[in-house]
């Protein structure tokens, strides 16, 4: 449609992102067995909580690193168990400076935040990071199947919110004044704020004279931080991570995508291309089906309008449900057809 293609070979962390129900696990499966057959190490990540991931490779799954074929390994994160583990850690971390007397109302508070939507995003925000940081090593390209695309933009932002829901939340305990002094330095103002500080690789220890406990609060907080900026990075870096959306020639499906790359646009975070799903093949005849294709045909022109300049890629519709390693394949073959 533009004459680009959506080159993603040199890519080691690919996001397929997207409204829900516009087939980005199908693609995020396909691209990782077309990865392989190039010779690719590839983990695919499922982190919508309608985990699909398995029901596409016709195979269980779940919340651990699980064999498909040779080359392609495939996880699903439980964003619930996730949020669990993740406020269990705070929660932990707080008792250290609370006082005793305090900790059953502490539990219960986390309890409560433990269902809260921000628990769970912060949650994945911080195994995604992991993933993207510490086990980038471990295999050549990791595919993260994202949830829609609503959550996708939030995960950029979270680093300052998690922030200052920490910092609020240990500012307002007594004891942690000199704690509060350090914090002031660990949160750069500003909602996009990514400077250095004094606590940023110091030439010293910026810890020093705080008593054991503060500072191994202080280092935990410091750690995670780190990690946000660092996979936020690499989420900024073209040259190693790539965004690709999947979408439909539908009305919803086009304005929630032109949103989205708008949105990415202004955290600085490049988007390959655009992955037009499930288009009415030529050869699929009747009247109605006639009258789909005439309303597709306008769509798939505004699309071309709309992302002008943006490499984009069309993938027929199949005439069976895709589930399986023969369909995926059938869909890497279109991939690949189209230059990715």
């Amino acid at each position: 449609m533009t004459g680009r293609t959506i080159r993603l070979s040199d890519a080691r962390v690919v996001f397929v992102g997207g409204k829900g129900g516009v087939g980005k696990t199908t693609v995020a499966a396909a691209l990782s067995l077309l990865m392989a057959q190039r010779g690719k190490r590839c983990l695919v990540v499922s982190t919508d909580p309608a985990h699909s991931l398995g029901d596409a490779f016709d195979k269980p799954i779940g919340d651990r690193v699980t064999g498909i074929i040779a080359g392609v390994w495939g996880m699903e994160i439980d964003p619930d168990a996730e949020a669990r583990a993740h406020v269990g850690r705070v929660t932990e971390q707080m008792k250290q400076i609370a006082a005793p007397d305090m900790h059953g109302e502490l539990e219960r508070q986390m309890r409560t935040a433990a269902l809260s939507p921000g628990a769970v995003e912060a949650a994945l925000l911080e195994r995604i990071s992991r993933l993207m940081v510490d086990h980038a090593d471990d295999y050549d390209l990791l595919i993260f199947d994202t949830a829609p695309t609503g959550h996708t933009i939030r995960l950029l932002t979270l680093p300052e919110a998690m922030a200052a829901w920490t910092d609020g939340l240990i500012s307002h305990n007594k004891r942690s004044e000199q704690l509060g002094k350090v914090l002031k330095h660990l949160t750069p103002s500003g909602a996009r704020a990514e400077v250095p500080t004094p606590f940023d690789d110091p030439q010293e220890d910026p810890f020093a004279g705080m008593e054991r406990r503060t500072r191994q609060i202080a280092e935990t907080l410091l750690n995670r931080r780190r990690l946000f900026h660092r996979a936020r990075r690499l989420m900024r870096d073209e040259a190693h991570t790539a965004f690709v959306f999947v979408l439909t020639a539908g009305k919803l499906p086009i304005l929630e995508t032109h949103r989205a790359i708008h949105t990415l646009e202004q955290f600085d975070v490049p988007v390959r291309g655009a992955i037009v799903n499930r288009v009415l093949p030529e050869h699929a005849d009747g009247a109605f089906l006639h009258k789909r294709r005439e309303l597709e045909g306008r769509y798939l022109a505004e699309i071309e309008q709309q992302f002008h300049g943006l490499a984009t890629l069309q993938i027929p519709m199949l005439a069976e449900d895709i589930q399986g390693l023969s369909s995926l394949n059938e869909i890497a073959r279109h991939l690949e057809a189209g230059g990715v």
